[in-house]
């Protein structure tokens, strides 16, 4: 594989202040010839802090970014904000993952290679037809409260995309790109963070062109299965459903999009209209409905009758397995476990995150000391302390960000959406994703698309279809026709 060549123009770090200096920015900056389709690509990465100041020039916080920018600079090029979620995640994932130039080494179908890590030329950067800017938020990253600042300040729904909205104003205002076409990427409950922005931005006077949701969360009722909310049972079942399918725990002689058609249908009919009757739904109608759950999950009649019809998806990780003494993934169901406890209820931890926890850690402190030349003594927090994280107004019912983005639409009917979902990821269920822009109230569904992916929450961790995401994301970019990817899943 080819190796990227790197021009060091300027190291400006500074060592750690002192605890009496005042914040100031510690920005390093390199030249990269990223080789993508066998052209090198001239590139200036910059990493650093920004100090975010109030109106009287007090440092509130300090904000790590990492900025990679076409040279020479052309302000009519697109630049993209990206960033994770958790809440409390960096912008790693996204970073190392999928849109930066460099990429951590997986098998080909996202499984973990063995210690040590390595990372390595992305050919599917998005560089090529934008610039990105990585934002790790308050507590995450290299990001920090500045002296004497409390940390709860930007800790929240509204709080975080407060903070993040004015450093990217503060970012346009730094390298006068206020007339460039402006994107945001979220992954995540990075999404819930973008739905938030689109909207605290326009209050600002930005309008953004578009934003791409990776494994969206925006209305949390829809993923959120407990007793009291039914709509969280039937929106998980097709992936559910998908998670058996490949395993090769049901029957079927239908591919997975044709089988996952069938199981969508009834979740939406049969199964919604079951839950709705709820003890009213009794004898040979009852069982007729657990068959089928169970012939679509993999799971037993007799399992699904015990759940009252109603399979927790944390349930379902543990029992689909049961038979070999193991579970699968939450982020992404392809991957299994072998837990210490067959007997348990829940399995023992999640493996497609510690699939992905050591690899993305590591490589990405290499990257950022080596690879770019900035040196720090902070930790980088992966995931920050962030917690508590109030939900604002929205304390007393379910969290909705999709009001937010509809507003912004209403606003500017020129902004598009891009919605990327992988069929094995049980953090943010597709159908429920489908079910919030089905529900959007927006009028005009030419704006916003929805791609599919065969892997998980993660789904760029998988070669084809981190190819895919780059492939839907330059067509939705395309600024010669404005053209959305294929409706065909």
């Amino acid at each position: 594989m080819r190796t990227l060549t790197i021009a060091v123009i300027a190291l400006l770090a500074l060592p750690a202040a002192a605890a009496d200096e005042k914040p100031k920015s510690d920005r390093v900056s390199v030249d990269l010839q990223v080789p993508v389709g066998g052209k090198p690509l001239s590139i200036r990465a910059t990493a650093g802090l920004t100090i975010m100041k109030d109106d009287a020039g007090k440092a509130k916080a300090e904000i790590f970014s990492i900025a990679y920018l076409q040279k020479p600079p052309a302000a009519s090029r697109p630049v993209t904000f990206a960033f994770n979620g958790g809440p409390g995640s960096s912008s790693v994932w996204l970073h190392m993952g999928g849109l930066g130039p460099r990429r951590v080494v997986m098998q080909p179908e996202g499984w973990r290679t063995k210690p040590p890590y390595r990372h390595d030329v992305n050919e599917q950067t998005w560089l090529p037809f934008t610039d990105l800017v990585f934002i790790d938020p308050v507590s995450t990253g290299f990001s920090r409260p500045a002296k004497g600042e409390k940390k709860g300040q930007f800790h929240g729904l509204h709080e975080d995309a407060r903070s993040v909205a004015d450093f990217i104003r503060q970012w346009l205002t730094d390298h006068d790109r206020w007339l460039s076409p402006i994107y945001l990427v979220g992954e995540s409950y990075g999404t819930t963070r973008a739905a938030m922005l689109s909207t605290e931005l326009l209050h600002r006077g930005i309008d953004v062109s578009g934003i791409v949701l990776v494994s969206p969360v925006l209305n949390f009722q829809a993923s959120d299965a407990r007793p009291g909310n039914d709509l969280g049972y039937w929106l998980v079942l097709p992936t559910m459903a998908a998670t058996a399918h490949y395993h090769g725990l049901v029957k079927t002689e239908n591919g997975l999009r044709e089988f996952l058609d069938e199981v969508e249908e009834f979740a939406r009919t049969e199964y919604l209209l079951a839950l709705a009757k709820g003890a009213k739904l009794a004898g040979e109608p009852r069982d007729a409905i657990a068959a089928k759950l169970a012939k679509y999950t993999g799971l037993s009649k007799e399992y699904v009758l015990s759940t009252d019809l109603r399979v927790w998806s944390g349930a379902f990780r543990k029992e689909l397995m049961r038979h070999s003494k193991g579970s699968v993934g939450r982020y992404d169901s392809r991957f299994t476990a072998r837990d210490r406890v067959p007997a348990g209820s829940h399995a023992d931890e999640d493996p497609s995150w510690t699939a992905v926890r050591g690899p993305f850690t590591s490589t990405l402190n290499d990257w950022l000391r080596k690879g770019i030349g900035y040196r720090t003594e902070r930790v980088y927090n992966i995931f920050g302390n962030v917690h508590p994280w109030p939900m604002g107004r929205e304390r007393h019912r379910y969290t909705n960000t999709a009001e937010s983005l509809a507003a912004a639409m209403r606003a500017n009917p020129h902004l598009r959406v891009l919605v990327a979902m992988g069929y094995y990821d049980f953090a943010t269920p597709y159908f429920a994703a489908e079910y919030t822009f089905e529900h959007l109230g927006w009028p005009n569904p030419e704006n916003y698309e929805f791609t599919y992916y065969e892997a998980g929450h993660m789904m760029y961790i998988r070669d084809a279809d981190r190819a895919k995401l780059t492939a839907d994301a330059a067509r939705f970019y395309a600024p010669e026709s404005g053209s959305m990817p294929d409706r065909a899943r």
